[in-house]
């Protein structure tokens, strides 16, 4: 075997590193943001998702409760809206034990509770979604780019529970505009998003 060989191999090591330190400098940047600017941000990114025609005719939509230390995404309004307009809202819940995560219809978001991830998950009890079952699913990310790769906290879940269900369903991933960069460093098994949705632009990830 030549030094050749090895090539792809050390590339995707250092997509992988590069993946690492990008994902600490954007948790340490969102953790600078004050809450009331979180707030703000987060009305303004629900008003054009809750205008986005994949939502405005949804029945079926995934959405995240926010890790509010983390200074995540606040959805909870979106959430609000869309049971008035009678769509059914999932969320995602991940088994302690596989890992796997599986969206599940929640008929009151109060009744979910944190399970050490620091976000509220779905008690299992939940009805789960069957594959082709949700017409869209609003996903969180650290960073983003045009193409609509997302940066995650690095455990995948959503990499490997998407495939399940979209298409049909239409993936729309959430930032804050300054979350938005150039290019994410892409690596096997990544799953791109449909849409790109900040506090000042959504895109059509090309």
């Amino acid at each position: 075997m030549t030094p050749h060989d090895h090539g792809p191999l050390a590339e995707e090591q250092l997509r992988y590193r590069v993946k690492g330190e990008l994902r600490k400098r954007m948790r340490g940047l969102r953790k600078t943001l004050p809450a009331s600017a979180c707030a703000e941000r987060s009305a303004r990114i629900t008003a054009t998702l809750w205008a986005h025609d994949a939502l405005a005719h949804a029945e079926r939509a995934a959405l995240f409760w926010p890790n509010e230390e983390r200074h995540e995404v606040d959805l909870r309004r979106l959430d609000a809206l869309l049971r008035a307009r009678g769509a059914s809202v999932a969320y995602p819940g991940v088994d302690a034990e596989t890992g796997a995560m599986t969206f599940r219809f929640v008929r009151d978001p109060q009744t979910m509770v944190e399970q050490g991830k620091g976000f509220r998950e779905p008690s299992p009890q939940e009805t789960a979604a069957r594959p082709g079952e949700l017409d869209v699913i609003v996903v969180p990310a650290l960073a983003v780019d045009p193409t609509g790769h997302r940066l995650g906290y690095g455990g995948g879940h959503y990499d490997r529970a998407l495939p399940a269900f979209a298409p049909p369903a239409i993936t729309i991933g959430v930032a804050f505009d300054f979350q938005l960069l150039a290019e994410i460093p892409f690596t096997a098994g990544d799953v791109p998003m449909a849409w790109l949705v900040t506090d000042a632009r959504a895109l059509r990830a090309e």
